[in-house]
């Protein structure tokens, strides 16, 4: 299976509904990752392999209240940039330092 990305709009009025949908999304099977998109925060956008979406929003619509389900598709992967200087990898000599552990002279 591949990963696919679930976005699930809900009302959640206070902070602790708020804080109970995006605890209910992050604790099925699966999830990787669940956070709040949207602009006003009211959507969850939970990433992961094998997700029940109908499983997700049964389960938001019965403890927190109205679900919707916006949208499910794969997930977007960025394109890499290949840029040299970035990923340049500095390599230290470990001899290039000189530690001077000075002596103490006695009185």
């Amino acid at each position: 299976m591949a990963k696919q990305k679930i976005v699930v709009k809900v009302t959640m009025n206070t902070e602790k509904k708020t804080r109970k949908a995006l605890r209910i999304a992050a604790s099925l099977w699966g999830v990787e990752s669940a956070s709040f998109v949207g602009p006003d925060k009211d959507q969850i956008a939970v990433t992961g392999e094998g997700i029940d979406s109908v499983e997700l929003t049964t389960s938001l619509r019965k403890s927190v209240g109205y679900t919707e389900l916006v949208s499910v598709g794969p997930v977007e992967k960025k394109p890499e940039n290949k840029d040299t200087k970035a990923t340049e990898v500095l390599q230290i000599n470990p001899y290039q330092y000189y530690y001077n552990y000075g002596y103490y002279p006695y009185y």
